[in-house]
């Protein structure tokens, strides 16, 4: 039976759930995953062998870390031809959308006569982008990372990512390196890649900045080395929310449920509605659509609508304000909103990773070619986190000039706020510094 839940009637420890998703306990496997992100801090590349071998089952010697020209060269001749041009036309896409956000390079502004604040615009010195690889391949996740790196102009941009049990790295995700500009690739997994990429080892240099969707251990160690590098946005399960009114046609919302729920059984997926009759026609029309999937994808569905443990289902609202102040509170990953006129609660939605306006919008075409960037936060980060864009990969340096017109007043101020809050040599450092030698 598919989860169906009444806003009016949830009780606290239900909506409770439904708020929280498939919580990972990422936590447990702390003291797991510090062991051997220490051992890659002491050892370096004989630790990354070794770890390797254990966890991936892939014997390398640190001089196979590194994957070559020949063999990026080779993917491209591996690749089925309408792969390709479907990277290249999603990486096109991404691209030019990702090009609008770039800020001007440098800028100030007159806060008072005489006294210039402003900003500097630099890309980070490197950064390292995690992708996964499991039993699929996703050179979707490449280029959603590298473009908007290599847009910001990001001098080093490097890749891990898991082999194969021979050795060899996924074609599809050497091609999308390529194409976006990726500096090296590496052929190195998990939280020992992480930790790597965090401290550096003979083989690997360090970078300053991580990001990237990966397993609970990837997540993990990315906790572990919060301080020691950025760790990028926290990017879990998948999770979709729909928001849709009676207008909305039935078939397409089951479609778009099934999106996110096919990623695995702790992706959560839910519709909020205040249609009754929606509910109803959806309800009745989702266990067929799941039977139809082939394995695993019909058991992560039926895990997340119907299992004791899923946290997807379909939400009854009693009006159309209480069912958009759910959603607001679910900060979903993705929001797709199936009304009559999408763009009139637009300015009401305030917390999402990404809104998808309008039936046709299906998360499918944001994914991996509308443009907008895929990698966005998870588990109600969309709170504070916003989409992966070039910003992920730029800081702002704050800038300041004083003329002799703007000194007087400034540094009046500036000794009495100095004053009063106990800094005598900071009153000082204004107070004894002649006007005339500006």
């Amino acid at each position: 039976m598919v989860h169906t839940y009444e806003l009016t009637t949830l009780d606290k420890a239900q909506r409770g759930r439904l708020l929280r998703r498939a919580e990972v306990a990422i936590d447990d496997l702390l003291d797991y995953i510090r062991p051997v992100v220490h051992d890659v801090r002491d050892r370096g590349d004989a630790a990354l062998i070794d770890y390797m071998e254990r966890f991936d089952h892939v014997h390398l010697t640190a001089d196979q870390f590194r994957v070559s020209h020949e063999e990026i060269a080779r993917a491209h001749d591996l690749l089925d031809k309408d792969v390709y041009q479907a990277i290249k036309h999603a990486i096109k896409n991404v691209r030019t959308f990702h090009e609008r956000q770039m800020p001007h390079e440098q800028w100030f502004t007159e806060v008072a006569p005489g006294v210039m604040a402003g900003e500097k615009i630099t890309p980070i010195s490197s950064v390292g982008l995690y992708v996964p690889r499991g039993k699929g391949s996703f050179p979707s996740v490449v280029y959603m990372l590298a473009t908007p790196a290599s847009i910001a102009g990001v001098p080093r941009i490097v890749i891990c990512t898991p082999p194969a049990p021979n050795g060899e790295v996924d074609p599809a995700t050497l091609v999308a390196a390529d194409l976006c500009g990726v500096h090296e690739v590496y052929r190195v997994a998990g939280a020992q890649a992480i930790a790597a990429l965090a401290y550096g080892t003979e083989t690997i240099a360090r970078v300053h900045k991580v990001t990237g969707p990966g397993s609970p251990y990837v997540s993990a160690a990315k906790r572990l080395l919060y301080g020691t590098l950025d760790v990028g946005l926290p990017a879990g399960p998948s999770e979709a929310a729909i928001l849709a009114d009676e207008s909305a046609d039935p078939e397409l919302v089951v479609r778009d449920l099934m999106v996110e729920a096919e990623h695995g059984p702790d992706s959560s997926s839910i519709l909020v509605t205040n249609s009754r009759a929606l509910l109803d026609a959806v309800k009745d029309l989702l266990p067929a659509r799941i039977a139809s999937l082939p394995e695993p994808r019909q058991t992560f569905c039926r895990t997340g609508f119907e299992g004791e443990k899923g946290t997807g289902g379909l939400i009854l609202a009693p009006n159309l304000s209480e069912a958009i102040a759910f959603v607001n509170e679910y900060a979903p990953e993705h929001l797709l909103v199936h009304m009559r006129e999408p763009f009139a609660v637009l300015p009401e939605l305030r917390n999402a990773g990404e809104i998808l306006l309008g039936s046709r919008t299906s998360g499918p075409l944001a994914n991996y070619s509308l443009g907008i960037n895929a990698i966005l936060p998870t588990g109600g980060f969309a709170h504070t986190f916003s989409c992966t864009s070039v910003f992920d990969f730029l800081k702002r340096t704050s800038l300041g000039y004083v003329t002799a017109e703007g000194y007087g007043p400034l540094s009046d101020s500036t000794r009495i706020l100095a004053d009063f809050e106990g800094f005598p040599s900071h009153a000082r450092a204004v107070t004894d510094r002649p006007e005339a030698r500006f």
